[in-house]
């Protein structure tokens, strides 16, 4: 895939996660930054970092249980290291981090 198409739909997904994570009902701060960043922080201070990795094709997520790499695949984002989709490892990490029930779905 060409970089400049991964990034149109990695920025794209990036949107659809922030307004995700905006709709969740958790307290917490969202941030974007410059070059397809989100970093997400809570109310104890804890942040999820969600990010665009160009060279590897890849949306990256740092939490305070990992780190993990998400590959386009088959209308969806799937990591590398367990095949679990995007989303729901994302309310599982915000679930973790927020300390509540969590079910994040793309908007």
């Amino acid at each position: 895939m060409d970089e400049s198409v991964f990034n149109d739909l990695a920025d794209a997904e990036l949107m659809r996660i922030e307004a995700a994570l905006e709709g969740c009902g958790v307290d917490l701060d969202i941030e974007p930054k410059p070059g397809g960043v989100l970093e997400v922080e809570f109310d104890n201070g804890s942040k999820i970092i969600i990010n665009r990795h160009s060279a590897a094709r890849e949306i990256w997520v740092a939490a305070r249980s990992g780190g993990f790499h998400f590959k386009p695949q088959e209308g969806g984002w799937i990591a590398g290291r367990d095949g679990s989709e995007l989303y729901t490892l994302l309310s599982r990490l915000v679930a973790e981090q927020a300390g509540c029930s969590v079910s994040l779905q793309p908007s």
